[in-house]
């Protein structure tokens, strides 16, 4: 696994901007992306690269995942409990 890689996606994942987008996606990574094939690193980063209030309504429900978003990825990301800093409900 490439180390450098894995340090620069969560750095990317906690400093969005937009605080909410960072205490999913920070928390997500760091429990994720160590354990994540190359394949679903790049799906990741396609994701970050989405509008942080377009994510952020995406994992609440507010809106219609974009259809290009790996739906893996997704699935994942909203099994996501930040609170508990671990996937589940």
């Amino acid at each position: 696994m490439d180390e450098h890689r894995l340090k620069k996606i969560r750095l990317r994942a906690w400093r969005r901007g937009f605080r909410e987008a960072d205490l999913i996606l920070g928390p997500f990574a760091d429990l994720h992306c160590p354990t994540m094939t190359a394949r679903q690193l790049d799906a990741f980063e396609a994701l970050m690269e989405e509008a942080d209030q377009d994510i952020y309504d995406w994992y609440l429900g507010r809106s219609e995942v974009a259809p290009h978003i790996d739906r893996e990825i997704f699935a994942l990301l909203k099994a996501f409990n930040p609170s508990e800093g671990r996937a589940g409900g």
